[in-house]
């Protein structure tokens, strides 16, 4: 490897539409998550599975991640071909993940062999392994793309993105049934048209979305990131083994590590809140029995569950703009603590609710931590991370997601059956309980401020 001194260049700057066009996939991405986190539970209740093995289910998705993302980010990193480095996993992901999209609803058809519930489940892991596969190495094409004075603007820009797939995939379900009149309750006690079609839908705008990114957007030559890199060249012929993965990690920069508990506790508190939210809703506001999972109001329930999470995700989009000017004025810990303080509180404020409608309300404060959570952190992150490994550190980052997700995942449906009666309104709680511990871990983090925006 040649280690001659360069003459750094400095990365010019993108427009607007650039940077928009930079994500786009991201909104494809959101749109198939948002899909999965608002009616992955209704799906596996209506296969049958009982409230404590929900939590088992969604284990697939956090698992998958925790070992696909470092191992694509790795890949990605020392991947050279005509179409990028970054852009075959965007496509790879994005036409597996829409498969899964359209085989989930219709795990009932396979059940000839296995309970739909883990037909389903099989699919919701290869669903998520697929979506992991394209994202980690969306967030290191915004930081290898953007000069450091974007990556805030970058990473808010993502988050815009996110949060419009978010809420039309959110509302979807609820708008074909309102709306188009597509039925809501299959008279088989199967998935409703106006699920199944949703998914299909999803699978669609995932794919045009990956294929808007890949088209419009060039990335740079190993030897343009060379040239841009204050760390080491990039060359195609950099040897990497496998093995450097585990080194990296050793090696994190210590921005990363300060940030882990953060992650943790903000991802325990999501995990609790994706999963639980429809039996919440359906028992503590609706009224439901536990076991009712299969009546006309249950599925209402569901229907109302994803209008909720597209208004915390119409608030965490619009909030994402407003995130670079608020970290100005106070900085981006600051920012981020106060954003997963109102997070906490929406959460927490459900207990107190009786009224479906007013639960929009509690959604803001949700939306608020929501938006910060997809971009604060990164945005953080990104300046203490050599550009030459931004791929494999953001993906081991998200080991930090998994993590805590996989631990809810064992023992949160067991702890919500044993000790609280299945009454899932109390995972709620507890989710709120992490968000605040999240709040405080991070006025502890280090932030290198080398973009500076504070």
């Amino acid at each position: 490897m040649n280690t001659q001194s360069h003459t750094l260049k400095t990365k010019p700057h993108f427009s607007f539409f650039q940077i928009l066009s930079l994500s786009m996939g991201f909104l494809g991405i959101q749109f198939g998550y948002a899909l999965q986190n608002a009616n992955a539970s209704r799906i596996l209740q209506t296969f049958g599975a009982d409230i404590e093995q929900l939590s088992w289910f969604w284990l697939a998705a956090p698992i998958t991640g925790m070992i696909i993302q470092p191992i694509i980010g790795h890949y990605s990193d020392h991947t050279w071909t005509r179409l990028g480095r970054r852009r075959p996993f965007f496509l790879a992901g994005a036409i597996l993940a829409s498969i899964a999209l359209v085989l989930m609803p219709n795990a009932g058809a396979f059940a000839s062999f296995l309970p739909a519930m883990f037909i389903g489940a099989g699919f919701l892991m290869i669903m998520d392994a697929s979506f992991n596969v394209a994202m980690e190495p969306f967030r290191a094409l915004v930081a290898d793309m953007l000069p450091a004075d974007q990556s805030t603007l970058g990473f808010s820009i993502q988050t815009f993105l996110i949060g419009i797939g978010a809420v039309v995939g959110s509302w979807l379900p609820y708008a074909l049934a309102q709306w188009f009149g597509i039925s809501k309750v299959n008279e088989n006690g199967g998935i409703p048209d106006n699920v199944v079609f949703s998914f299909y839908i999803g699978a669609a705008v995932m794919i045009i979305t990956i294929l808007w990114t890949i088209f419009t957007t060039k990335e740079y030559s190993p030897e343009e990131l060379s040239a841009f890199n204050e760390d080491k060249e990039i060359h195609k012929e950099d040897k990497s083994q496998f093995s450097d993965i585990f080194r990296d990690f050793v090696a994190m920069p210590k921005t990363m590590k300060q940030l882990a508990p953060v992650q943790f506790f903000s991802w325990i508190a999501l995990f609790g809140m994706w999963v639980f939210t429809t039996p919440a809703v359906a028992q503590h506001v609706y009224g439901l029995a536990v076991t009712d999972t299969k009546s006309v109001t249950y599925q209402d329930a569901g229907n109302w569950v994803g209008i909720i999470f597209g208004v915390y995700n119409a608030v965490a989009m619009l909030y994402a703009l407003m995130l670079p000017a608020i970290a100005h004025q106070i900085g981006r810990k600051l920012t981020h603590s106060l954003s997963l303080t109102a997070g906490a509180i929406g959460l927490i404020s459900i207990y107190f609710i009786s009224n479906p409608t007013i639960l929009i309300v509690s959604m803001v404060g949700v939306g608020m931590a929501w938006g910060s959570i997809l971009s604060m952190p990164y945005a953080i992150l990104a300046p203490a991370l050599p550009i030459r490994k931004m791929g494999v550190y953001m993906g081991i980052f998200n080991i930090f997601i998994t993590v805590p997700q996989i631990i809810n995942g064992f023992f949160g449906g067991m702890i919500i059956k044993r000790f609280f009666g299945s009454q899932a309104i109390y995972a709620l709680i507890m989710s709120g309980v992490f968000l605040l511990l999240a709040a405080l871990s991070v006025l502890w983090v280090e932030d290198k401020q080398r973009d500076n925006v504070r």
